[in-house]
């Protein structure tokens, strides 16, 4: 990562005094509060939550406002920050057939043990700017329905009950998880790291190649086998205890997605898995995340590798924002040194080749007064 800068000392100070200026913006505007930023600018600091890897709204919102609403540079803030935390353990691998769902869809089956709820969702409005929020009116309190939460299971589990979806792929009880926090990428990588890393990938990069699998280059047809949000409990195994210690709740966003898979000489054919798991409230980038995953199971399940999508490393290298934003801002440092030999090069080959080119015209000449 290219963050370091030296040179012009002064005039960096007055830099970072005209960069807060900007960032406050007018005086006799109100400045931002946090609160406002965690309560209503919600979807934005669940995306800065998840790629930056650290589950903390009022940090993200922190960043936002420190980005002045760049959000890579909010991510990578966060994931500066994050490096300087303790690591005390891992907790117990999440349960999400108990999450306590605010949102659940469907796009195979229409009715499900525990129905399906629509929730927050911005799928059935109409994309027409309101011109009330601008004047802040009040607004209504949502509907509840009384009762008590339903179990909702898995829609993949109505479809392992009649063998027609893989297994859904239990680790092996020696496997230890990786963590690329502290750990170099290698190719290739099991799908745990696979998966971290893809949680950790630019939205905008990752919903262009799930596009591109829907357009033809990955063969890949998907559904939506299902899409939930809410909250599921974190708990972690303490050695001088013999029970779990809840550390609380955190939300989530999952998707299941459901692929054809014609078979191979290891499994008959069946319906193929491809996951997505991001924090806070993010279906695209969830669903993205899914047929990326799935495109990326092409060797595991025998099919060809045709597609950008399918090529891991060319999707794990490029998919991280911060690197990527790193390695394109790097190119503003000074690079006098390498322009100067580049400039020198050119000059060279440019008077070769006026060398040739008057060469060959004096040559015409000669031929044309013979």
């Amino acid at each position: 990562m290219y963050v370091a800068v030296k040179g012009g000392e002064a005039a960096i100070r007055n830099a970072h005094k005209l960069l807060a200026d900007r960032r406050r913006g007018d005086r006799s505007v109100p400045a931002l509060r946090l609160d406002q930023i965690v309560e209503q600018l919600a979807l934005g600091v669940d995306r800065v939550m998840s790629e930056g890897s650290l589950y903390d709204r009022e940090l993200a919102a922190l960043a936002i406002v420190q980005a002045r609403g760049d959000m890579i540079e909010a991510i990578f803030l966060i994931r500066a920050y994050r490096t300087t935390l303790p690591r005390f353990g891992y907790t117990k691998a999440v349960d999400t057939g108990t999450m306590l769902v605010e949102r659940r869809v469907s796009a195979t089956y229409k009715d499900l043990p525990g129905g399906q709820l629509l929730g927050p969702t911005f799928d059935y409005t109409h994309r027409l700017l309101d011109p009330e929020l601008a004047a802040g009116g009040e607004v209504a309190e949502p509907e509840q329905r009384a009762g008590e939460p339903e179990a909702m299971p898995r829609v993949s589990a109505i479809l392992a009950h009649e063998g027609l979806i893989e297994p859904d792929g239990d680790m092996p009880g020696d496997h230890v998880p990786g963590d690329i926090t502290r750990e170099p990428l290698e190719f290739p990588m099991a799908r745990d790291i696979r998966l971290q890393a893809l949680s950790r990938g630019d939205e905008g990069f990752l919903l262009a190649l799930g596009y591109s699998t829907q357009r033809g280059y990955a063969r890949n047809h998907p559904f939506v086998g299902e899409v939930r949000i809410g909250e599921v409990e974190l708990e972690l195994d303490v050695p001088e205890l013999p029970f779990a210690v809840p550390l609380g709740s955190i939300r989530v966003t999952e998707c299941q997605m459901v692929n054809q898979f014609k078979g191979s000489a290891k499994a008959p054919p069946q319906f193929t898995r491809g996951y997505g798991l991001v924090f806070g409230q993010s279906e695209r980038k969830a669903m993205a995340m899914a047929l990326c995953d799935r495109a990326l199971r092409a060797s595991e399940l025998g099919e060809d590798v045709v597609a950008a999508a399918q090529d891991e490393e060319f999707v794990i290298s490029h998919s991280d924002n911060v690197q990527a934003t790193g390695f394109v801002e790097h190119l503003k440092l000074p690079h006098y040194v390498d322009f100067q030999a580049e400039l020198d090069l050119v000059r060279r080959m440019r008077a070769e080749h006026d060398a040739r080119e008057n060469a060959g015209k004096a040559e015409e000449k000669r031929e044309a007064a013979e």
